[in-house]
């Protein structure tokens, strides 16, 4: 099965470069005009045609959403992709994914995806099959199992709650993901951990012309059951919600909201919601669409009332708050005056502000609160180290046209991702030249640290003008806030207001805009709203109502702590800042793999490709830049192995076998060939090629020698046993072939797979070495103690003194007591076998004597190693005078 891959990446590779005038070159860093914007769309225009929607730069994958269903994402195209080296295939997102896991594996390193485009350039999409190929390619369990589905299932909840159909796309992502897989030391995914950003929570009370809502609204009045939708006080129109009909198209063909609600239901079982939490999740959906119906009079004292309490009464209800409380915080505020506080009425505009701040409020929250659950329910409790890829769906560079506070957030990502990935695109060429010792030479490109500093700098920054503005006593407006950047960055060569425009640049900026020249082109901002959507303030009033709810999310999300806590919190923009920087450090502490999407037209027509709106995303994605860096010095670059196996045939020295080094065949190879010295340079491990053109014509010419050399076997096989004996031979021996290696194949495969089996065997074993004996650990067993005992024989103790033991493991403790005490008894009943009756008798008057003169004598413990003699008298050795008193006894 290997061969046939190796088989199917040449010809791959091969009809690539043969076909490249019909279907482009498969990777831009071999375009001869790679400076040229026109050769780089040809190119994409020639592949798109041909539906090969995947391109790379290098590592770096072009995808163009192709509008349709192609069959290119199948249980089989990813076994395809399955461990084959990047470059052997056609380039393609399960190459990117399989590439990361690969490296993570073996290098024990963390990795992350990102994934950027415009909106309708399909990143969610991509997101979603870099997941899918994980879920389908890792080892698996049955434990594992119930991770990776809440990996997968993670998405439909995110995107109801988090996702919208806008002018440009149907699931338009509304917020940042940034989502960590995580991966044990088998690289089976254990976990997850998700980090989302500005959620945009203006779209839940206003939506643009052709524009809808968050999606979890219609799916709820859509796919909701009868009982549901009664509990909440809801009606299954949503033309009834003035939060639902803004844009004017509540209904779209496209989405099935019903269906939809079905895979969200099911996610939130799988996911481990309680029902409780479910219950309490939908009642603040439904408070969000009662709120949007909720509408203020004046009073005859110009303060705003409240008429109609039907919908009151059912937020009351849903969020379990006090109804008079809720109402009289609808329409007043409540002002700390010295020591004391009072509540001021607000006027009907201002009610509606602060309704609206309610809606977007607990709906922002909300989001918050449902990511952390889910994190919650992803978290691996296992503390060993993990290796992790992430996975960065970010909106793209947006310029509508009118472009608020919102996009402003949205293009300074977008700005820092692109800042990040020229710095570790740079480094990553750096470092390869370095490794290869191949001298780097310096590369000229734009650096936007001038835009990001313009945006983000302390004290300078129009993010600190911002929040000045937004903290500052006194009568802060919109126009103020324009008028202080005029002041403080007015000189800056990237920003321009309609007061410091040319004459002809004028007519293009309204008084209330300021414009930035981006790296991907300018954008014109509207400054109405920039203080009210950076404050993001909710009266104190009613965030006290909210913390009292008895809706367990709400108490979650407004915390008391908040009352007691008198500082200002920190502003939109500012937190914004804050969570880019620290996603920037998440990813510069990762090895970087990238995918950029582009959108080939407005409509999304399959087939159709806008040269003019391709260009622009070419251009704000920083494709020819990353192209440039790439292109910088060399071109193609490939190990003189993979090289030399290719080209060999192309000289006499290396064809039909090189024996050598392949470094060495490289150079003689490249010798015969003829290329200059300006042309290419060879690397510790691999060639360089400088030009496409060099490349292409080594390539024509191998293929001019294949045939040529096909051409003479044909010729010889004729001329000798004619055209039918030479098919049959031909036919025979490619049989013969087939066959041998066949089962070359089956008994490698055989000898892999039992050697696969006793290591998870034994793996197994060794994990449940511990329980007692059953089928999971009875090899692993019996082996430590065959092991042991063997290692025993030769270390077991000589005499009976001897102390020593080899130390047991631990499941083997008591056998080892029970030996140790047999040993012992076994030495011991040698030495008594060979102890003599003579000596018996000696041993045994010791043991009298030393009961006599224990402790007693003072030599006696040097005399016990002394043997005892019958007699150590004679009589001629006697006093007479002794003999005299014991008158003749015996003596002994």
């Amino acid at each position: 099965q290997k061969e046939e891959v190796e088989d199917n990446t040449e010809a791959n590779m091969e009809g690539a470069l043969i076909a490249r005038d019909r279907v482009g070159v498969q990777d831009f860093v071999l375009l001869d005009s790679h400076t040229s914007e026109t050769a780089f769309l040809s190119n994409l225009r020639k592949r798109y045609q041909e539906n090969l929607i995947y391109t790379y730069i290098g590592t770096l994958l072009v995808s163009v959403n192709p509008y349709k269903e192609l069959d290119i994402y199948t249980a089989t195209q990813m076994q395809l992709y399955r461990g084959v080296n990047f470059f052997e295939l056609p380039p393609h997102l399960y190459a990117i994914a399989d590439n990361a896991y690969r490296v993570m594996c073996s290098e024990y390193n963390n990795h992350f995806i990102l994934i950027s485009g415009e909106s309708g350039a399909g990143k969610t999409e991509a997101s979603k099959k870099i997941l899918q190929y994980y879920a389908v390619t890792c080892p698996t369990t049955e434990q594992l199992q119930i991770v990776r589905d809440r990996l997968l299932l993670s998405n439909p909840v995110l995107e109801a709650f988090g996702n919208a159909k806008t002018l440009r796309n149907d699931n338009s992502s509304r917020f940042g993901k940034y989502m960590d897989i995580q991966f044990d030391f088998k690289g089976a995914p254990v976990g997850g951990h998700i980090l989302s950003y500005l959620i945009e929570k203006s779209r839940v009370v206003h939506q643009n012309h052709g524009e809808r809502n968050f999606h979890i609204f219609y799916q709820l009045l859509e796919g909701g059951d009868k009982d549901l939708l009664c509990w909440l006080g809801l009606e299954r129109n949503p033309q009834k919600y003035a939060y639902l009909i803004q844009g004017r198209c509540a209904k779209v063909f496209s989405i099935n909201d019903k269906n939809d609600w079905k895979i969200v239901r099911k996610a939130f079982s799988i996911i481990d919601f309680t029902e409780k939490d479910i219950e309490h999740l939908f009642g603040i959906v439904a408070s969000v669409l009662h709120l949007g119906n909720i509408q203020f009079e004046e009073d005859s004292n110009g303060h705003a009332i409240i008429r109609d309490g039907t919908q009151i009464k059912w937020i009351s209800k849903l969020l379990g708050v006090h109804l008079s409380i809720l109402q009289e915080s609808l329409t007043h505020r409540k002002i700390e005056a010295r020591s004391e506080e009072v509540l001021s009425p607000l006027n009907v505009d201002l009610a509606f502000c602060a309704r609206d701040a309610v809606a977007k409020a607990i709906y922002g929250r909300t989001f918050t609160w449902l990511v952390n659950k889910i994190n919650g329910s992803l978290a691996n409790k296992d503390s060993t180290r993990k290796t992790v890829i992430g996975l960065l769906d970010i909106y793209g560079f947006e310029v509508l046209d009118t472009n608020s506070f919102e996009q402003f957030c949205i293009n300074y990502c977008n700005e820092k991702l692109q800042q990040l990935l020229i710095e570790m695109t740079l480094k990553a060429e750096q470092e390869e030249y370095e490794l290869e010792g191949i001298e780097w030479e310096p590369i000229p490109y734009f650096n936007n640290k001038i835009i990001c500093d313009l945006v983000e700098q302390k004290h300078k920054g129009i993010i600190s003008i911002l929040d000045e503005e937004c903290l500052r006593p006194g009568e802060a407006t919109d126009l103020s806030f324009l008028e202080k950047l005029e002041e403080k960055v007015g000189d800056h060569a990237h920003f321009v207001t309609r007061k410091l425009a040319d004459q002809k640049t004028r007519k293009s900026i309204d008084w209330v805009d300021f414009r930035l020249l981006h790296y991907a082109g300018e954008v014109t901002y509207c400054a109405v709203g920039f203080l009210e959507k950076n404050n993001d303030l909710l009266y104190r009033n009613l965030k006290e109502v909210l913390c009292n709810s008895k809706n367990s999310i709400l108490r979650d999300c407004f915390l008391l702590a908040e009352l007691d806590n008198r500082r200002r919190p920190e502003t939109v923009a500012t937190q914004f800042k804050n969570s880019l920087t620290s996603l920037i450090e998440i990813l510069m502490s990762k090895e970087p793999s990238y995918v950029r999407c582009i959108k080939p037209n407005e409509n999304k027509e399959p087939g159709k490709f806008d040269d003019s709106l391709i260009r622009h995303q070419v251009k704000y994605l920083g494709l020819m830049e990353h192209l440039r860096v790439r292109r910088a010095g060399f071109a193609y670059r490939r190990k003189y192995e993979l090289f030399l196996q290719r080209y060999k045939s192309l000289c006499p020295a290396t064809w039909p076998h090189w024996h050598g080094p392949a470094a060495a065949g490289v150079e003689k190879l490249i010798k015969h060939l003829g290329y200059k010295p300006e042309e290419y340079k060879l690397g510790r491990t691999k060639i360089f090629i400088r030009f496409p053109k060099t490349l292409f014509a080594t390539e024509d010419a191998f293929e001019i020698r294949k045939h040529l050399l096909v051409s003479r076997l044909q010729a010889k096989y004729k001329g000798c046993l004619g055209r039918r004996a030479y098919k049959k031979k031909r036919e025979a021996a490619i049989k013969l072939e087939a066959c041998w290696r066949g089962a070359l194949a089956r008994r490698e495969a055989k000898r892999r797979t039992w050697a696969v089996q006793i290591i998870r065997k034994f793996i197994n074993g060794f994990i449940n070495r511990k329980k007692p004996l059953c089928p999971e650990n009875i090899e692993f067993v019996r082996l430590v103690q065959y092991n042991y005992l063997t290692k025993l024989r030769d270390h077991l103790p000589k005499t009976v003194l001897d102390r020593s033991w080899l130390q047991p493991p631990s499941i083997l403790q008591e056998t080892s007591e029970m030996l140790q005490k047999i040993c012992v008894r076994n030495l011991v009943r040698k030495y008594c076998r060979g102890v003599s009756a003579e000596r018996k008798a000696q041993l045994q008057q010791k043991a009298v004597t030393s009961a006599v003169f224990r402790g007693k004598k003072e030599g006696y413990p040097q005399s016990i190693t002394q043997p005892f003699l019958d007699t150590r008298l004679k009589e001629a050795d006697i006093n007479p005078k002794v003999l005299q008193l014991i008158q003749g006894e015996k003596i002994k």
